[in-house]
């Protein structure tokens, strides 16, 4: 029998049920909307490849839409642009989503596609062979990137030899490797039903959601994958000389994992560091002395870790300026913070998650990500109170345990006057 869960107020039209074999659904009435976007989130994303797979949650994002047996390519793409729908996939490092929007009349339309495609997709080896090549091209395209290398480089030295530092995209030499067998074998290891959310929100009746779900997904047999390899922060570094117009750089330290007490409290650091146009190092390193077009910092969280670091662009001759002048802005931030820098800093993260509620496809993003991280939806209400609890000496502790970790740096361009890492690190514990 399907387990039902309460909604504990994060919706009064939220509804979440659970198939017998362990597929979750979850559903969210929009009144006054006339469109709905479902989906089908799963928890297997490129930190759950082996080496030898590392591309392959990727590539398989891609053959979903090559054929099933009783669809074609072509004709999975008109059976949902005949009813004016889109279609879409995305690979993260902790999971792939295979979305579409229709008019809420279509769900049954979308939801026959993304199950056909999930559970009976042939993985032709001519198109296979194309799809694989496409790839190599998207993969020559980041390398043709500066500033995308540098973020790639930056996670790798970050994450040492460790599936959570590997690129999404992978390597040719194991790109060019994928057949139909390791493919099926990685989708009868990572797609399990106890890591599979079906999310639909806007036009949407959570019955007919619940049972096209049970027709696709219900048969299932019900299993467990097994644990991702645990993320364990080294540090180092990248430098890739090359002839270019700009040095692209990232420094690095390790950041927290979004179950940690401290998220909030670090992100916030980010943001007033140099999360938008009011923030210390967009002041000071771009308004005030010109050194970067553009500089952010940022953190990203995963299940079991973080990766905090802080991204610009400038010119060869500009490298050691920029860096110190980061350096002391970074450290200044843990020790004079301020009230109004973290109001700020909390009323744009508010603005950020409310907007995103707004559209069906904000809302099912949530609440798919919630379920496969918490098992749970979480009140809007609970989050927003995570966030105004957040003092101005909670932010400055997350900077000045931020600051105690050995640093990363990754660099790509004309980079012969950056300071070395010793140096870098040297500044940080100086701070």
């Amino acid at each position: 029998m399907n387990q039902h869960f309460a909604t504990h107020a994060a919706s009064p039209s939220l509804r979440i049920e659970r198939l017998d074999n362990g597929v979750t659904v979850v559903t969210e009435a929009m009144p006054g909307v006339a469109t709905a976007t479902l989906g089908v989130w799963v928890g297997a994303g490129s930190r759950h490849e082996r080496a030898d797979e590392s591309g392959l949650s990727h590539l398989i994002e891609h053959m979903a839409f090559k054929g099933t047996r009783t669809r074609s390519a072509r004709a999975i793409a008109e059976d949902i642009e005949n009813v004016g729908g889109e279609i879409n996939a995305a690979t993260s490092t902790e999971g792939t989503s295979y979305t579409a929007r229709v008019l809420g009349e279509d769900v049954g339309t979308a939801l026959d596609v993304i199950g056909d495609i999930l559970t009976d997709s042939v993985f032709d080896a001519g198109e296979l062979a194309r799809e694989k090549g496409v790839i190599l091209q998207e993969y020559a395209a980041v390398e043709d990137t500066p500033d995308d290398v540098v973020y790639d480089a930056f996670t790798e030295a970050a994450f040492p030899d460790q599936p959570v530092g590997r690129p999404i995209l992978g390597r040719p030499e194991t790109i060019r490797s994928f057949d139909e067998a390791g493919i099926r074998a990685y989708l009868a290891r990572e797609y399990t039903p106890d890591r599979t959310v079906v999310a639909a929100a806007g036009a949407v009746v959570h019955e007919r959601i619940v049972e096209a779900a049970r027709q696709h997904f219900g048969g299932l047999p019900a299993a467990s994958a097994p644990e991702a390899v645990p993320g364990t922060y080294g540090g180092g570094e990248r430098r890739m000389p090359r002839k270019l117009e700009q040095a692209n750089l990232v420094i690095g330290l390790p950041g927290l994992s979004f179950r940690d007490d401290g998220y909030y409290a670090l992100h916030m650091f980010a943001q007033v560091l140099g999360g938008g146009l009011t923030s210390r190092l967009w002041q000071e390193v771009r308004e005030t002395r010109g050194l970067a077009y553009e500089i952010q910092a940022f953190h990203w969280p995963f299940s079991d870790c973080g990766l905090f670091g802080i991204g610009a662009g400038t010119s060869g001759a500009d490298l050691p300026e920029l860096v110190d002048v980061t350096l002391a802005a970074t450290a200044r931030a843990t020790r004079d913070l301020d009230t109004a820098e973290i109001a700020r800093a909390k009323a744009q993260l508010k603005v950020s998650l409310l907007t995103a509620l707004e559209t069906p496809g904000g809302r099912i993003e949530r609440n798919a990500r919630q379920i496969l991280a918490w098992g749970r939806v979480i009140p809007t209400e609970e989050v927003i109170a995570k966030v105004d609890a957040v003092s101005v000496e909670d932010v400055r502790a997350a900077g000045r345990r931020l600051l105690a970790g050995a640093p990363t740096l990754a660099a790509i361009g004309p980079i012969k006057k950056l300071p070395a890492l010793g140096r870098i690190a040297d500044a940080l514990r100086a701070a």
